[in-house]
């Protein structure tokens, strides 16, 4: 998605760059524009960035699931062994990109309008084709020098079209001055490519490569039933033609045809992102019910969960309960459908039957993330503070922490008394949500309230004096 927005941005921002520090020169040709560390440091703070500007989604259940699915294609690529990082972003418009450092989001709303999981797997997958491609960092060959936290706070701000008038002033000259054909060609040349290798790993992922033609066909179609005003974001960004849909259809014809079948995470996943997509549940109730009459067993399944969480929504508990309860009888072993039941319970005021639930689940899946969280904001809400912080801590020493995780760190310290603590891990929440005004506010408190303890005291003057130097960096 960023190519062609982010090769205007960089050759209109260039003699502004100028004069900012410029990045080693160092390993493999695309290294010299970018060695891995920087571009680790990239993807990080743009994805810190992100948070400013749209609602990146902390769900437990979809952020397992779209990782899972994004680590099974990566694993078909040709850097199966780099750190990718998927997530979700709760927003209504049908689209997708890739960010520096292997950070690729999807749109809530691309989600609900597949029609299948290939269709999913294969937006990931030409996403993943512009990673593995260097199309970024070729993109960042139009400027020579650049700022970090310059060029993630640009980058998150200009895909969600929120730029500083700055940059919106840039781009209009860059547009006005012309050259601007050479770039959309190469461009195009970007794409071309990411659809011929995206459909390689679609293929060796095992998912059906027609789906990628067959998806890009229908936002086309719908694109002339609905006219130029109601385009896709996807298609703004990712200009498909019939040149592309036909090439990709051509390519897929050369697999075999066999029958896919979607798993039950991904109906699950999007009969919920359904449900909390909606201004107004109560109008999914009949449809859910129509699903409940067809189908397989599993898309039975998933019409039935949607079912009970729109009743949820609705405060509907018991009818809730009932239908999460048949679910479980149905599929025992289903974390999803334990969580939503624990949570209903939780809702009930029944505690201790909703952390018997986690506690049985956590049995069958140990490592299930999805549950260690759940079953904390669970222990946090009952009050149980330090077993909650024990658990958070043991989920934050594993590494690639959401956001979310800092905050219940923080009232689970805060439930435990120790206010210092607190104000420190809310401190570092703000700053994985890119509010850095935010995160040196709490610092400071944490810095107050370390009263005589050492150890806290010296990490929170460290963390105070990293976040103003970022902030200063941001600022020039």
């Amino acid at each position: 998605m960023l190519i062609r927005i982010l090769l205007l941005w960089l050759s209109a921002l260039a003699p502004a760059m100028a004069k900012l520090p410029p990045l080693p020169d160092m390993g493999a040709p695309s290294d010299r524009i970018l060695s891995p560390l920087e571009e680790e440091r990239l993807g990080q703070a743009f994805f810190r960035n992100l948070h400013r500007h749209v609602r990146v989604s902390d769900d437990p259940m979809i952020q397992d699931y779209i990782a899972s699915l994004g680590g099974r294609l990566t694993g078909h690529s040709d850097m199966a062994n780099r750190p990718f990082h998927f997530f979700v972003v709760m927003e209504p418009e049908i689209n997708a990109f890739a960010g520096p450092a292997g950070y690729i989001g999807v749109h809530s709303g691309l989600i609900v309008a597949t029609r299948s999981e290939s269709e999913l797997a294969s937006v990931l997958a030409h996403e993943i084709a512009h990673v593995t491609q260097n199309h970024l960092k070729r993109a960042f060959a139009s400027a020579k020098r650049l700022s970090i936290p310059l060029a993630a706070a640009m980058l998150a701000a200009i895909l969600v079209g929120t730029q500083s008038p700055e940059a919106a002033q840039a781009a209009i000259i860059a547009i006005q001055a012309g050259g601007l054909q050479q770039q959309i060609n190469f461009t195009r040349a970007h794409e071309q490519e990411a659809d011929r290798i995206g459909l390689q790993i679609l293929a060796d992922s095992g998912f059906d490569p027609r789906s990628m033609p067959a998806f890009f066909e229908r936002l086309q179609q719908s694109t002339r039933l609905s006219g130029r005003r109601n385009v896709p974001e996807f298609l703004r960004t990712h200009p498909v033609t019939s040149s592309r849909i036909a090439d990709t259809r051509a390519r897929a014809a050369d697999y075999p045809y066999r029958q896919y079948t979607d798993s039950l995470a991904y109906l699950l996943v999007k009969a919920k992102l359904e449900v909390l997509s909606s201004r107004e549940p109560a109008r999914l109730l009949p449809l859910f019910r129509q699903r409940l009459r067809r189908g397989t067993p599993m898309q039975r399944a998933a019409a039935r969960y949607g079912l009970a969480l729109v009743h949820q929504s609705l405060h509907h508990l018991e009818e809730s309960r009932e239908l999460l309860l048949r679910l479980l009888r149905q599929f025992p072993d289903q974390p999803q459908f334990v969580d939503a039941l624990a949570r209903v319970e939780l809702a009930q005021g029944d505690t201790e039957s909703a952390l018997q639930h986690y506690r049985l689940a956590l049995k069958h899946f140990p490592a299930s993330t999805m549950l260690q969280l759940a079953y904390s904001q669970a222990l946090l809400h009952s009050g149980r503070f330090s077993e909650a912080r024990r658990r958070l801590l043991r989920l934050m020493a594993r590494g690639n922490v959401p956001p979310s995780l800092y905050k219940h760190l923080s009232q689970a310290y805060a439930g435990m008394g120790k206010t210092a603590e607190a104000q420190r891990y809310l401190a570092e929440y703000y700053y994985a949500t890119g509010d850095l005004e935010q995160a040196i506010r709490y610092a400071r408190l944490a810095l107050k309230m370390a009263g005589g303890d050492r150890i806290l005291t010296a990490v929170a003057r460290e963390r105070l004096r990293f976040f103003q130097q970022e902030e200063k960096a941001r600022k020039r």
